[in-house]
């Protein structure tokens, strides 16, 4: 008995996930931004909890937007390892945090 042939396996197609990737990283930097914009009102309440928010929130922004702006537009690096991706998505998750805290206090 033998086992299956080894058939050519097809060129890939990789579709519409290219640009759906692409969209994914914009929303990821348009979502970092409302929550900065958000951080940096609090900010200008006065409160010194306010202003340290906004100053990390500002810190993670300048630190995250850089990646999403390059795998945004595609001109990026195709791979997916390095240092970069497990930050932005790390920044990513902090701001996150950040907004559903800023939500909780009724800034929205």
């Amino acid at each position: 008995m033998t086992g299956p042939s080894a058939a050519p396996r097809p060129a890939r197609d990789p579709g519409l996930q290219p640009e759906r990737t692409r969209l994914a990283w914009r929303r990821t930097a348009l979502a970092l931004t409302v929550v900065t914009v958000l951080a940096v009102r609090l900010a200008f309440t006065g409160d010194l909890g306010g202003v340290l928010l906004a100053g990390v929130a500002l810190v993670v922004w300048g630190a995250v937007l850089p990646v999403c702006w390059r795998r945004g537009t595609g001109t990026g690096p195709a791979r997916t390892g390095g240092r970069s991706l497990p930050l932005a998505a790390l920044g990513a998750a902090a701001l996150a945090v950040l907004g559903v805290a800023l939500v909780l206090r009724g800034l929205w």
